[in-house]
């Protein structure tokens, strides 16, 4: 399960998509529509109708959305950054109070979501019995027959036309969300400031430019150590000035969600990298890497320049929403800079 999570482009998402596919609708019990106040603060009336394209075609919503169920696994964090408040939204992982993770409670606030799962596949007569009268599944991994099943119950959006199911670009999926909540001028201007926020950064820290990283999962699955190449799951660091370096290229699977797969044995290949930064989610994580002789002998671990997050940080980093990079600036920003300095390994700790 731990190992399940963690391979968020690939072995999730391919698991997901598959039971997606399945429709299922008795997964877990039924739930009656909510009495609770209307999910949205209403846009100007001008906003609507609008009209919305994404992989399955446009999508045309009515009258300003009132109950917002989120099926996929992180648009919540851009619905409640918009100031609406989602009568369901769908658990991904880490158990957090109604699927909400702490960089988010506060917009939040006291709401009580429904909270729905996609184990074992879209829980259809779940969400038909919340009423939405506006369904978000851009980071759902939908195919044409789950989004039929939504689209028979209210208006869906879907994943960008062109894109993966799964993890597409967030700028994307957060002006989508805006334009069909009619908050589009207040998404650009989220991610205008978060924008802003890493140039900010990148222009404190001018040792970050070009300096080469590596970003790995917390542990070594099957032999094999997993680095996140360019593109998503590592624009954060690229947008500080960091550089993913050219030398893991040869160990991607594309057919895998473009990650780097490197054998233990030829784990040497992490020391074309300037910094080592390792998604460690527990305690054991770091003590587990260090069983293995390979990873003790490489350049970065001997010269200490290292950098381990805690289970809030790294789901902070597998969001990346509008509300949880911020959270990611903050606690990796001082760890980079002070592994840098010659501080020896640092850790980017959210908890």
């Amino acid at each position: 399960m731990r190992k399940t999570r963690r391979l968020l482009i690939v072995l999730v998402a391919s698991a997901l998509l598959a039971a997606s596919a399945c429709g299922g609708d008795d997964a877990g019990p039924s739930s009656a529509p909510s009495t609770d106040a209307p999910s949205a603060e209403a846009p100007s009336t001008g906003a609507f109708p609008v009209t919305v394209e994404h992989a399955f075609g446009t999508t045309e919503v009515p009258s300003a959305p009132e109950r917002i169920v989120t099926v996929g696994l992180t648009e919540q964090d851009t619905v409640l950054a918009l100031g609406f408040t989602p009568v369901g939204v769908t658990e991904w992982y880490g158990d957090h109070p109604f699927a909400t993770w702490p960089w988010a409670q506060d917009e939040l606030g006291d709401a009580q979501p429904e909270v729905l799962s996609q184990t074992d596949g879209l829980q259809v007569e779940r969400i038909a019995a919340l009423a939405p009268d506006l369904i978000l599944g851009l980071n759902a991994g939908l195919d044409d027959a789950s989004f039929a099943q939504l689209a028979a119950i209210a208006p869906t959006i879907a994943h960008p036309a062109g894109a993966d199911g799964y993890f597409s670009p967030w700028r994307e999926q957060s002006l989508m969300i805006g334009r069909v909540l009619g908050k589009e001028p207040e998404a650009q201007a989220l991610i205008d400031d978060i924008d802003a926020r890493f140039a900010e950064e990148a222009a404190a820290h001018p040792e970050f430019a070009g300096t080469s990283i590596v970003f790995l999962q917390n542990a070594v699955y099957s032999g094999e150590a997993i680095a996140y190449q360019e593109g998503l799951s590592a624009d954060f660091l690229t947008d500080l000035g960091f550089a993913i370096p050219a030398e893991l290229d040869p160990f991607v699977r594309e057919a895998e969600g473009s990650q780097a797969y490197i054998p233990l044995e030829q784990l040497s290949v992490l020391d074309a990298a300037d910094v080592l930064l390792w998604a460690t989610e527990e305690p054991g994580d770091r003590a587990a890497l260090e069983q293995h002789a390979v990873y003790l002998n490489l350049e970065e671990v001997r010269e200490g320049r290292l950098v381990f997050t805690d289970g809030l940080t790294a789901g902070a980093i597998y969001f990346t929403s509008p509300l949880s990079l911020p959270f990611v600036l903050d606690e990796l920003v001082p760890a980079l800079a002070s592994t840098l300095a010659g501080d020896g390994p640092a850790d980017a700790f959210g908890e």
